[in-house]
């Protein structure tokens, strides 16, 4: 068994910052990427930010320059830095890891976490 736990979101005015981060927890033998998406009303979700084992990222052009994900390997944490918050961020945020569980490490399962609302007032 294998879970996600984001913390940190929350209500903060435009222009604020926030950190969100996200554990994983369980028989995990190893993770490869894991990343941050983000789903507004009516909108599909799309991707935030990602970051490979070796700490190579990728960011939605949308918050490039203003988010900054990283990560810790040995806590098995992904951590969303957000700055200059606008009001369009506004969203549930929800974290993702592809996981190498132990006893079936040829494959590589998607998680997902519950997910954890972001709201930029203007």
């Amino acid at each position: 068994q294998v879970q996600l736990v984001e913390s940190g979101g929350g209500l903060v005015q435009a222009g604020g910052s926030l950190r969100l981060s996200c554990a994983a927890s369980g028989s995990i033998f190893s993770i490869n990427a894991m990343g941050w998406y983000r789903q507004a009303p009516g909108k599909q979700r799309e991707l935030v930010a990602a970051i490979t084992s070796g700490g190579s990222t990728n960011y939605a052009d949308s918050v490039k320059g203003r988010f900054t994900i990283s990560r810790d390997n040995a806590k098995n944490t992904v951590y969303l830095q957000m700055n200059s918050l606008k009001p369009e961020d506004t969203a549930v945020y929800y974290c993702n890891a592809d996981i190498r569980r132990y006893g079936s490490t040829s494959y590589v399962y998607a998680y997902w976490g519950q997910g954890t609302q972001v709201t930029v007032s203007s």
